[in-house]
């Protein structure tokens, strides 16, 4: 299997702003972005809601483009979305008409890549234990099955951004923890650069090797923290404690400005 090329991926002075056709209201998600992230770091983006954590997902995925600034991957600027940077979704969003196996199978079936690398599939359905589910339906799964599958069926083309929007949101706490494990895994196997937005600050901690913290109205960074914690992590650790007092602090600072 060939290793993940190392990538840098640069925000330069991004904003972002969204007009209503109707009202001409215009809303600023982000003010002034201004970001360089690296291969083998963990990202975990927080902040209060409207602070445009998902905005920022979605410009690196080249699902939309900034007002002003730019993007950039190695130099080069993001303007469309790319196999090369995988996206998660809080939701599982899986074909209900096909089974596991083909759901991860499929991105490489449409890039006509399947035939030599069945062999992948049968992997990354190992790595997440589902090989007794492998002709099972979406609808035949539990959320965190369903997740699982979603998850790999991003990471089959090994992208070198991995870019997860709460995907774990929607999981109960037991499936959740045990998910953050598996994602980090994964990560950790493929030395990707992953940036997860989270509204939780301990699974931010714990999975993170930096902590940005953003503030609403404009979403702009008010803190950039190296957790520098080794894994796996303590959650009652002392450190793993003065770090989240030290984000549940800048948030209520963020979420009373």
């Amino acid at each position: 299997m060939a290793e993940n090329k190392r990538v840098s991926l640069r925000l330069a002075h991004v904003s972002k702003s969204f007009e209503k056709i109707e009202t001409d209201e215009v809303t600023h998600a982000l003010n002034e972005i201004n970001l360089t992230m690296e291969s083998g770091e963990f990202i975990s983006l927080v902040g209060p809601s409207g602070c445009g954590k998902s905005t920022i997902l979605r410009l690196v995925a080249g699902l939309i483009q900034p007002t002003t600034g730019k993007l950039t991957v190695d130099g080069k600027t993001i303007t469309e979305p790319s196999p090369e940077r995988g996206m998660v979704f809080q939701k599982p969003t899986l074909f209900p008409w096909l089974t596991v196996w083909d759901n991860i199978a499929f991105s490489l079936r449409m890039q006509g890549r399947l035939k030599g690398n069945k062999d992948k599939v049968e992997r990354m359905i190992k790595v997440i234990g589902l090989e007794k589910f492998r002709n099972d339906y979406p609808g035949q799964l539990s959320g965190g099955m369903a997740q699982r599958v979603a998850l790999v069926r991003s990471l089959i083309n090994e992208p070198d951004i991995l870019l997860l929007d709460e995907p774990l949101g929607a999981l109960d706490a037991f499936t959740r923890m045990n998910m953050q494990d598996e994602i980090l895994k994964i990560w950790q196997e493929k030395e990707q650069l992953a940036i997860m937005v989270t509204h939780d600050v301990d699974e931010a901690i714990y999975m993170g090797t930096r902590v940005i913290v953003l503030d609403a109205n404009p979403g702009r960074v008010v803190a950039d923290i190296q957790i520098k914690e080794p894994f796996p992590r303590d959650r009652s650790s002392d450190t793993f404690v003065q770090y989240r007092n030290e984000i549940l602090n800048r948030l209520h600072f963020a979420g009373r400005g």
